[in-house]
Formats: structure tokens, C-alpha cells, sequence
């Protein structure tokens, strides 16, 4: 078995550093956290550049995870590290984790109607959330039951998005979510063991993620996180396992100076949004893809085999 069962919940400690991070704990080891382009659109400060690229509605959006566990430790991530020391936590049941998501932001939203800036008419939108992005934190196939879990979002006629670091290919082959991502950080074998510092697995199981991408019935696509001189090198590379994945889009965004990953990195490792399209640009001229569209506030650029995209139906 790949995957023990867990029994513990995350001890106190931990759940106290969540909070005073905005997360929201949803059963014993899922937990919500209100995006801050979520709480932009309700006061009409701008959408974040899902919504502005595919169609999604950023004040309609929960951003959650079903599992904060994690198995690897990324030089660019923000999540809190203090998990790794912990026991690992138990499993809900996906209607759980449905349920008491949607209830989680109901009640984190709830707090803007007395505000003067708030969209009144988004925020009873919001109320009736159509997106789910399963990104959160953690590693989402490490929770054992993500297939019935986007079929149970699905089923309250909400989108899916489903970002993973690949380790899991057979979870992937499985899976239905509306928008899948693979996320790759590095061109090359022997820097994603420095940049993703994987615990349980290798490169070879992100190597058959990025294949099972290419015959994948869901919409698709690769997410490179660009760290100034950390991996903004080995353009042929990222090409060549690109041109494996055959991804609908492909995202190229900058590292963000944020929460735990400030501990390994400095501001210095943002790319400016100009830095970001070069690379972009660079990355078109050797893969056949084009740039389609881009967001210089969120520095990242989206590009596609047609150069164009397809907005996702949400009505």
C-alpha cells in the first residue's frame, strides 16, 4: 500500500499557524483558505488571471485542499513547513470535505456585506460557489478518494481545477477533473531533486505524470514557477518534456516572495513580468506553442498550441 491510514488530526500547534494564515480547517485534514483575488473582485479591486484567461469566477471560487500532507519539500513554496514534524492526519469522506468547504466559505465571506466596498451583488453570488481549485496546500493525490471528491463537486455543478506535483501518475490516469495541472520546476533530472526535494518518489514518476497528460480526456496543463537563477535556465529541456505532455496550455508564472519559502529564498528570485514573458517567448520559439494571453500584476504568462484559449463554461 502506498498510502498508510492516518488517525491523527493535526495537533494544535499547527492548526493555531493555519489560522493565523487565513486557512480555514474542514474536517480532520482538509482545510479552506479564501483567496486574496476572491476578496479583490468582491470589492471590484480586479480578478485573478484564472478568471481573466479561462473563465472562472474569482469571487465564486473556493481555493481548498483534502490533505495538507505533502511529499516534497520545494524550494518555492509558501505552505508551512511545521507539518513535516507532525503525525500524519486522517482522511475524510469526500461528501465531508464538500459539505464543509462550501460551509467554510460561506461563513469567511460572510463578514463583507456590512463593508461600503463590497459588490453586494457578487457577494450573494459568492454565496453559491461554482469553482473549486484543489491547490491549496499539500499534495492532493495523496488523498485517497480525489476521484469521487471532484465527482461530488461536480455533482453541486462546480468546476474542478486539480494542481499536482506529478507524483502520482496512476491518480492522475484516474482522475476527471475539469482543468488539470502538472506542475514542473525544473528542466531536467538532476534539478528537480534540488528544486522539489521530493521525499517518497522520482523523477521518473513526473516523467509518466507528463505522459499521462497527453492522452488525458480533462483540459490540461504544465505549470513552470519560475525562480530567478534557480531554474530559469535549460530552456531545451522544459521544451522536451513539454512537447512529452502535449498540455492544452502552459502556464509560466514567477516565484512570489511569500510565507515559508522566504526562509529559502530571496526577494531577488521574483521575476520581473518581463522577465517572465522572455522566458515565455524563448519557450514559443522552441515548442511551437504561442503566447495567448498575460497578467503583468500575477506575472504570468499562458501559452497554447493555437494561441489562443477556450473559456471554460460556467453557467
Amino acid at each position: 500500500m502506498r498510502r498508510s491510514k492516518a488517525k491523527a488530526s493535526a495537533p494544535l500547534s499547527y492548526r493555531e499557524t493555519l489560522a493565523k494564515q487565513g486557512y480555514h480547517a474542514i474536517g480532520c485534514g482538509g482545510a479552506v483558505k479564501p483567496c486574496l483575488w476572491l476578496k479583490k473582485s468582491l470589492r471590484d479591486e480586479g480578478v485573478c488571471y484564472k478568471e481573466q484567461f479561462y473563465g472562472i469566477h474569482a469571487h465564486r471560487c473556493i481555493q481548498m485542499t483534502p490533505t495538507l500532507q505533502c511529499n516534497q519539500q520545494c524550494l518555492h513554496c509558501w505552505r508551512a513547513t511545521d507539518l513535516d514534524k507532525a503525525e500524519e492526519l486522517a482522511f475524510d469522506e469526500p461528501q465531508t470535505l464538500v459539505d464543509g468547504s462550501i460551509a467554510a466559505q460561506r461563513s469567511l465571506i460572510s463578514g463583507y456585506k456590512g463593508a461600503a466596498t463590497t459588490n453586494l451583488q457578487k457577494l450573494q453570488e459568492a454565496y453559491d460557489p461554482s469553482q473549486v481549485a484543489i491547490s491549496l496546500s499539500g499534495e492532493p493525490t495523496l488523498y485517497p478518494h480525489l476521484g469521487e471528491l471532484i465527482k461530488r463537486y461536480h455533482r453541486e455543478h462546480m468546476t474542478t481545477f486539480v494542481v499536482s506535483n506529478g507524483s502520482h501518475p496512476e491518480v492522475l490516469e484516474q482522475i476527471r477533473p475539469t482543468q488539470l495541472y502538472v506542475s514542473l520546476n525544473s528542466p531536467d533530472e538532476a534539478h528537480f531533486y534540488v528544486m522539489c526535494k521530493p521525499r517518497t518518489h522520482r523523477f521518473e514518476q513526473l516523467l509518466e505524470s507528463l505522459r499521462v497528460l497527453a492522452d488525458h480526456p480533462s483540459r490540461t496543463a504544465v505549470r513552470i514557477t519560475l525562480a530567478n537563477e534557480v531554474n530559469t535556465f535549460g530552456e531545451p529541456g522544459y521544451a522536451k518534456l513539454i512537447e512529452m505532455a502535449e498540455p492544452d496550455y502552459v502556464e509560466v508564472k514567477s516565484y512570489m516572495h511569500l510565507g515559508f519559502s522566504r526562509k529559502r529564498l530571496s526577494r531577488a528570485a521574483m521575476l520581473p513580468y518581463e522577465g517572465v514573458m522572455s522566458f515565455a517567448q524563448d519557450f514559443a520559439e522552441r515548442t511551437g506553442y504561442a503566447v495567448a494571453a498575460g497578467s503583468p500584476i500575477s506575472r504570468v504568462v499562458v501559452l497554447s498550441q493555437s494561441g489562443s484559449i477556450e473559456r471554460i463554461d460556467t453557467s
